[in-house]
């Protein structure tokens, strides 16, 4: 009896599953911030040779050096792998070539006119294709648009003549990553990912379970592009309920914390949000535009989205409207007043300044005539109304010396009891002085 040779597309698939489940293959990852230093480091742990591509040629000397910039990501992992060859940094995008497999893991903003800009990704997308080999797998985890990976990536490798699911292997898998996190990592949080051919998904799949311990698999990329827009669509709607609710007990004084805590108690059909300055990060504030944008191509309007975000992007001016208020009432105006802002990242105990509520705030403050220190033991300075503001340690006599804190990160390296005890009012938008001291002093306002 003959024995059928392997047709060369099984060949493909068959030899990369291999490599992948032997671990003896070459990672690229395309884009080494927030997400994708993460990603690389935790297949490099794994026992993966990872090679890291970013055109930020001050990230790649620092990897090269053993020293991470990213708050989750430690030196010394940097430094192990790197030092074992794990982990290799590069600007030069030829090394492409020698991948089995790639994950575009860039940033992907909106535009000034709340349009995705999905540049960053093309651009990338451009790179592959001009070094594309048969039989790599290219994973997209940028958030973006539902389409993106069967409209832009899969046509690139398909123009240089490959056939998907053959000699060519796509799939989408969205970041899930949670700056600040203790409890979840890349490795503990599940992964989904859709394949764009049953191939595709397979071998997208076995590539994760490497390194992440839980792997879930959709029927094709744009559910895997979708799954990403609910979850933080869930979120920016949640919290811009939260957020219209602060403003409503504001009007009917009521206090929203009391409010919500008190609600948290019914054992069903409740969740818990709460409200804040504003929606901040590179995530919760734009995700849901990408998908608003989408379907406005098919005459729907995405209303629930919309109004969220309108909500959420007017916290700011809540909170200086609070302010002023309570400035008025001391017989102050915001004008010359002596403002110590307290924190200006996006959220708790990060270094990400990214969409932060804060810094527009600050640039609102700062265009009002407000004399401001700002206080952020993460970041050396704020970029806000076209001038950097360097960060200024927090003292009592600097806050002794305001007509009002405003808290609008609540950092765990804060001290809150000299806070309260040192500044005449602080304003609390994050409701964090309880938390810490367990009672609200009556120099204390809540948002």
């Amino acid at each position: 009896m003959s024995s059928k040779k392997p047709s060369p597309a099984a060949g493909h698939e068959s030899v990369l599953r291999r490599k992948i489940q032997s671990k003896k293959f070459n990672a690229g990852v395309i884009g080494l911030g927030y997400v994708g230093l993460p990603l690389a480091i935790a297949f490099a742990r794994a026992g993966v040779h990872v090679t890291g591509f970013d055109v930020d040629k001050e990230k790649v000397e620092k990897i090269k050096r053993g020293v991470s910039y990213i708050g989750d990501v430690p030196s010394e992992s940097v430094r192990d792998l790197v030092r074992k060859k794990r982990l290799i940094a590069t600007t030069h995008f030829d090394d492409l070539k020698k991948m089995d497999t790639i994950n575009i893991c860039v940033p992907t903003p909106l535009r000034k006119s709340r349009d995705p800009d999905i540049s960053y990704i093309v651009s990338a997308v451009r790179e592959i294709e001009q070094r594309s080999r048969p039989g790599q797998l290219v994973i997209l985890e940028s958030t973006t648009y539902p389409g993106t990976t069967d409209e832009v990536l899969a046509p690139a490798l398909v123009r240089k003549g490959r056939t998907i699911g053959r000699d060519a292997f796509v799939a989408f898998s969205p970041e899930r990553v949670d700056p600040g996190n203790p409890k979840y990592k890349i490795e503990n949080t599940p992964k989904v990912v859709g394949g764009m051919t049953p191939a595709c998904t397979d071998l997208a799949a076995a590539f994760y379970r490497i390194a992440i311990q839980q792997v879930v698999t959709v029927s094709n990329p744009t559910v895997a592009e979708m799954v990403k827009l609910l979850e933080n669509t869930y979120r920016a709607i949640n919290i811009g309920m939260a957020n219209e609710m602060a403003q409503l007990c504001h009007k009917l004084k009521v206090n929203v914390w009391e409010v919500i805590d008190a609600a948290a108690t019914k054992p069903f059909g409740f969740t818990p949000f709460y409200p804040g300055p504003g929606l901040g990060g590179h995530c919760i504030p734009i995700d849901p535009l990408y998908l608003a944008w989408r379907v406005k191509l098919f005459n729907v309007t995405a209303k629930l989205i919309e109004l969220a975000s309108d909500i959420n992007s007017g916290m700011p001016d809540f909170v200086i409207e609070r302010t002023t208020e309570m400035l008025n009432v001391r017989k102050k105006s915001i004008n010359g007043a002596r403002i110590v802002i307290l924190g200006a990242t996006y959220k708790r105990d990060v270094a990400d300044v990214r969409e932060s509520p804060a810094v527009e705030i600050i640039e609102k403050l700062g265009h009002l005539g407000a004399d401001l220190a700002v206080c952020d033991p993460n970041v050396p300075s704020v970029a806000a109304g076209g001038r950097t503001i360097p960060t200024t340690p927090i003292s009592a006599d600097l806050l002794r010396r305001a007509d009002i804190a405003i808290l609008l990160t609540d950092h765990s390296a804060f001290d809150y009891g000299m806070i309260v005890a040192s500044a005449p009012l602080v304003f609390d938008t994050r409701n964090a002085v309880i938390r810490a001291l367990g009672r609200v002093p009556t120099n204390v306002v809540r948002l």
